[in-house]
């Protein structure tokens, strides 16, 4: 099959097949399989007090500093 380039949204009702090169932005449902290379961040926040000073928690939604 040929190359195809596109500049906008690209949807698919049966999966994508191939090689991807390049960025995703958005969500990516479904199963990946391949090599995957890249960044990923996450900042996991507990919702209780972890008894650690210094270590910030969400007290009902508000930001909070143990105080160990």
């Amino acid at each position: 099959m040929a190359a195809t380039n596109f500049s906008g949204p690209v949807v698919s009702g049966n999966g994508f097949t191939g090689d991807l090169t390049g960025n995703v932005t958005g969500n990516v449902t479904g199963d990946v399989t391949g090599n995957i290379t890249g960044t990923a961040t996450a900042l996991i926040i507990p919702t209780s007090d972890p008894g650690v000073a210094g270590a910030i928690w969400n007290n009902a939604g508000t930001l909070a500093v143990s105080a160990g």
